[in-house]
């Protein structure tokens, strides 16, 4: 695999990483202010990166396919959205998680053991909701890597790496979600900084598959183009957007919406 696409596609897990590293560096929780202009700039960043670099690369490349363009693109978008919305009916959303445990614990003492209260299922409910939902953002990164690799897909190494690095800010309060109220409930640093780390290490792991099986079938690249738009769009409607608009400084997280979409857009079209 070429230097820069394995690069790139660990560029989302560093996202996780960093994220989980702030349980060395901070007592409390991350800042209200910088957690919703974290998530609106996520938000406006993959709203963009599914136009600019999967939607249209994938009706472009349906067109010269042969094909009727629109196609893949509504038809992968839709299974994208679909397989999400199954997805979170099995699984806990990634911020509603911690708040339903925590709501079965009812412990508030801080010096309480991780195992206590059910901590331990709250843990494994965290990591599981994180880890499920870093999968299709990981085909995402994937499939932009992979429309690299195939020059009829129009899409530029720099726009993958665009993509790649909103993903990763969006990640790093997802790192920051598990590892930090770990540690505030007597886990050690360490050991909550691998807990909030192996929720992303998935996601490099999908990436490369992701890469193998298109090479393979290159005639289903719009169709994965377009899934992997549909997955990060549901992300940010039900997730990130959601979160970032709730209690107060909503505005906040509407003005980093704002600038994360207009610079994706920006990079994107200049750099594509």
């Amino acid at each position: 695999m070429d230097c820069n696409i394995l690069l790139g596609t660990l560029i989302p897990f560093a996202g996780t990483t960093l994220g989980a590293a702030m349980v060395f560096f901070l007592r409390g929780e991350m800042n209200e202010r910088f957690h919703k202009a974290l998530l609106g700039f996520a938000s406006g960043v993959m709203i963009a990166a599914s136009v600019w670099s999967l939607l249209i690369p994938a009706i472009e490349m349906s067109g010269e396919q042969g094909g009727i363009a629109w196609v893949p693109a509504t038809v992968g978008f839709l299974m994208g959205m679909g397989f999400l919305l199954l997805l979170d009916s099995l699984t806990p959303h990634i911020y509603q998680a911690e708040e339903e445990a925590e709501s079965r614990c009812g412990c508030t003492n801080p010096c309480c053991p991780p195992a206590c209260c059910g901590g331990q299922k709250k843990t494994n409910m965290l990591v599981l909701a994180v880890t499920l939902h870093n999968i299709p953002e990981g085909m995402a990164v994937g499939v932009t890597f992979a429309g690299v690799l195939n020059e009829h897909a129009m899409i530029s190494l720099a726009g993958a790496f665009v993509l790649a690095v909103g993903i990763a800010v969006q990640n790093f309060p997802e790192g920051a979600i598990i590892s930090m109220p770990l540690r505030a409930k007597g886990m050690s640093r360490g050991r909550a900084f691998l807990y909030g780390t192996a929720s992303g290490a998935v996601e490099p792991v999908a990436a490369w598959i992701t890469i193998l099986l298109t090479r393979l079938v290159l005639p289903v690249l719009p169709y994965l183009l377009a899934f992997a738009a549909g997955a990060m769009i549901y992300v940010v409607v039900e997730e990130l957007v959601p979160e970032s608009q709730a209690g107060k400084h909503s505005s906040i997280g509407t003005i980093g919406v704002a600038l994360g979409f207009t610079l994706m857009m920006i990079l994107d079209v200049a750099l594509g």
